[in-house]
């Protein structure tokens, strides 16, 4: 009787310890642990995709001309620069002839114009570039506008003429006012 009841036992006491020890730390801890080493695992593959990625696009970044990332730097900028911008359309309004005044920059935001304002075009925040409206107002003659807007058309900044207002003259001098558009990266 005593090598029936011996074994029934050491059986007995052997699943108690399965059910009170070894199943709850092996679905607990353990498997908490295996999970965490299997996202981690995850994550370093991630990683190494990323790295393997941005690497070949460092090695196409590298392979364009640096004389063409200049002139897409300068059509694009990465910053607005509106003041860089006028400084330049009133260079090239002096050297067409033309004088420029009340120059004003409309932003594009998603909030509203506050009353007594400048006005604000609505747009939406979606997409790679970023673009404002740039009003002015201009005093000349109608072939300086031309070379002006040549100059405006052949720019190494990337401008929209969007509204050209003309008031006429019996002497020849017109007053402009025009909005134009700028683009740059955001």
């Amino acid at each position: 009787m005593n090598s029936r009841i011996l074994p029934t036992l050491a059986l007995i006491v052997s699943v108690g310890i399965f059910f009170a020890y070894v199943q709850p730390t092996w679905s607990g801890s353990i498997y908490a642990a295996k999970a965490s080493i299997a996202s981690n695992d995850r994550a370093l593959a991630a990683a190494k995709t990323y790295t393997l990625q941005q690497n070949q696009l460092a090695a196409a970044r590298n392979a364009i001309d640096p004389t063409d990332l200049a002139q897409l730097a300068r059509l694009l900028p990465s910053s607005v620069d509106n003041v860089g911008l006028i400084l330049d359309l009133n260079a090239l309004a002096a050297r067409s002839g033309l004088t420029l005044s009340n120059i004003d920059v409309i932003t594009n935001t998603i909030a509203p114009a506050k009353s007594g304002g400048v006005g604000v075009t609505l747009s939406a925040a979606t997409g790679p570039t970023g673009s404002a409206e740039l009003s002015l107002s201009a005093v000349g003659t109608y072939a300086a506008l031309q070379s002006f807007l040549v100059g405006v058309e052949k720019s190494e900044r990337l401008l929209d003429v969007k509204d050209l207002l003309v008031r006429g003259s019996d002497t020849g001098v017109y007053d402009y006012r025009m909005k134009l558009s700028f683009y740059w990266l955001r």
